[in-house]
């Protein structure tokens, strides 16, 4: 049976685990989902340069899926996005863009609570890409790794504090949570700054299942006969 395909380019079972926890939900529309870790990723992709290399080996575990139906890109960055559409004729979705989409049919201004301050360039970079720049009203780091993420008693407090700085200082009405590893803390963020928060790898997940369901994708495949 065909299958979504979610790639997660970090090597990280611990994040990949929690992927596959947030994702769970969205199962029973009834597309499979296979959650798969790219063991050749570092531990946690928190540069440029990181991000970059991950992109050839995630390309070739790609194309190593017989059975896909569409693939999700779960690195808060989207490395590779364009070259795996190049690839494929299948639905390609980042979380990163999957995410701000979202946020802006959720609010008029969003907020991102990244992991590290070198995260914050890469974002801009990437929503000055988008055209969304005016809708941005605030990127801030919580100074934590991805590997620091899984210890809410370090993360969580973090998070929450971060969440609410957006909101009354920044002018944030709805929050994206920067990076794959955060999955987890969705709901308790939510309830404590009272704004709708975005996890990118459920949105991006959700949007992939559509595309499928609905025979939509970045190139339009004429028919056999055509």
């Amino acid at each position: 049976m065909k299958t979504l395909v979610v790639i997660n380019p970090n090597s990280s079972q611990a994040v990949t685990d929690g992927i596959d926890a947030a994702i769970e939900p969205l199962r029973g529309f009834g597309i499979p989902i296979r959650c798969l870790t790219l063991a050749e990723g570092p531990p946690g992709i928190e540069s440029q340069r990181q991000a970059d290399l991950t992109i050839a080996p995630m390309l070739k575990l790609a194309a190593a899926q017989q059975d896909a139906a569409g693939y999700v890109i779960a690195c808060f960055g989207d490395p590779g996005l364009h070259a795996l559409r190049d690839q494929t004729n299948l639905p390609v979705v980042g979380i990163q863009e999957a995410a701000v989409m979202t946020a802006l049919s959720l609010g008029q201004r969003f907020g991102v609570i990244a992991i590290l301050p070198a995260s914050v360039p890469r974002h801009l970079r990437a929503f000055g890409a988008m055209g969304v720049i005016d809708r941005l009203a605030g990127d801030r780091p919580l100074g934590l790794s991805v590997a620091d993420l899984a210890d809410a008693g370090k993360s969580l407090g973090a998070m929450i504090a971060t969440g609410k700085r957006l909101r009354d200082e920044d002018g944030a009405n709805v929050l994206i949570m920067g990076c794959a590893g955060m999955a987890g803390y969705r709901e308790p963020l939510q309830q404590e700054t009272g704004l709708p928060v975005v996890e990118p790898t459920q949105v991006a997940v959700s949007m992939a299942l559509g595309q499928i369901q609905l025979n939509l994708s970045h190139r339009v495949q004429k028919p056999d006969h055509a």
